[in-house]
């Protein structure tokens, strides 16, 4: 293993640790609804700290934009814009969820798709080939995962008597976003996958390489703030929450909350395209599963320790943690045979 795939799996990693994490704090948030949550992170997380830390490490990042193909900025666009309403289904879904069933539903669906559109239009021809079959075979795996993660959820809240602070009742209707939210997602990898001519612009005119991606991060999430700002304020108007913004009983920590929760997600982005450029030309491809399955590890971890399954029954958290492990199976399956 040279140093550059070493470090490359590393930002990966730690870039799956803390996308499984950023909407933790949010079960501490219980004196706002969850609009007026979401906008402070989405002003915070998807343009304050993208734009700041783009302007920062990429040199003239408004002549790479000038430079750049209207394809492929249109591209970048488009995708982020969907991946901002997967965003919107994602926080929907796991509020009805939680971390353990949500996530593991939301990544089982992202890893697979994330990987294996990105093959099909970038290299049709390793489709049937060792990486064809290997995502192939995940995916059934991570259909299984599904299953069994939805007759968990089902039979959780038929179980529970008092339901963890962070889950919602109505599991149809939360499993149907989540699966939404799992096809919209993973967009974002391809905004970074097809929009490599911006990284490369951003390179050429002075930008690192470990830092090119930022050009392509602040346009992606910016097109995605349009989706969750827009929705945040929808129900704001619609709900009557504006007030709770200035409310004496809102502390500050909720302000806190929903600024770090915007701080954590990008960082996550942020560490995934460091490592992920660093795995080679098909970082994109190879580290979007390893970077799915640290993400899905460090939610169930996250779910179990704040008492999502309170009340639920052994056989019930049990149909749970074989699903979780049939999906970090799967993701491993392909992730194998991307690297083949």
């Amino acid at each position: 293993m040279t140093l550059d795939i070493g470090w490359g799996i590393a930002g990966v990693l730690i870039g799956g640790f803390l996308n499984g994490s950023w909407v933790l704090p949010m079960k501490r948030m219980s004196r706002w609804r969850w609009e007026n949550t979401w906008l402070v992170f989405s002003v915070m997380g998807l343009i304050v700290v993208p734009w700041a830390v783009a302007l920062v490490t990429v040199p003239q990042l408004g002549n790479i934009l000038h430079h750049t193909s209207w394809f492929t900025l249109t591209k970048v666009v488009v995708f982020g814009f969907g991946w901002g309403i997967g965003n919107i289904l994602f926080g929907v879904g796991v509020s009805r969820l939680g971390m353990a069933v949500g996530y593991g539903i939301i990544l089982g669906l992202i890893a697979p798709i994330g990987t294996f559109l990105p093959l099909i239009v970038l290299h049709p021809e390793r489709l049937w080939t060792r990486q064809g079959y290997a995502l192939m075979a995940g995916t059934l795996l991570v259909i299984m995962g599904i299953v069994l993660l939805a007759i968990a959820g089902q039979r959780r809240e038929q179980e529970a008597q008092i339901l963890a602070p962070m889950v919602q009742p109505g599991f149809l209707l939360g499993l149907v976003i989540c699966i939404l939210a799992g096809i919209f997602s993973p967009m974002l990898n391809f905004s970074f996958v097809f929009g490599q001519e911006l990284q490369q612009q951003a390179f050429s005119l002075g930008a690192s390489f470990s830092m090119a991606a930022n050009a392509i991060w602040s346009l992606t999430l910016t097109a995605g703030f349009v989706a969750n700002a827009g929705y945040s304020l929808y129900l704001l108007q619609k709900n009557r929450t504006w007030h709770l913004f200035r409310s004496p009983n809102a502390p500050v920590s909720h302000w806190l909350g929903g600024c770090l929760m915007g701080i954590v997600l990008f960082g996550s982005f942020m560490a995934y395209g460091l490592g992920a450029t660093a795995l080679g030309p098909l970082g994109g491809i190879v580290g979007w599963p390893l970077f799915m399955s640290m993400s899905l590890i460090t939610s169930n971890v996250w779910g179990a320790l704040t008492g999502e399954w309170a009340g639920a029954s052994r056989r019930s958290y049990g149909y749970s943690l074989v699903g979780i492990a049939l999906l970090i199976f799967a993701i491993t399956v392909i992730s194998r045979g991307g690297s083949g």
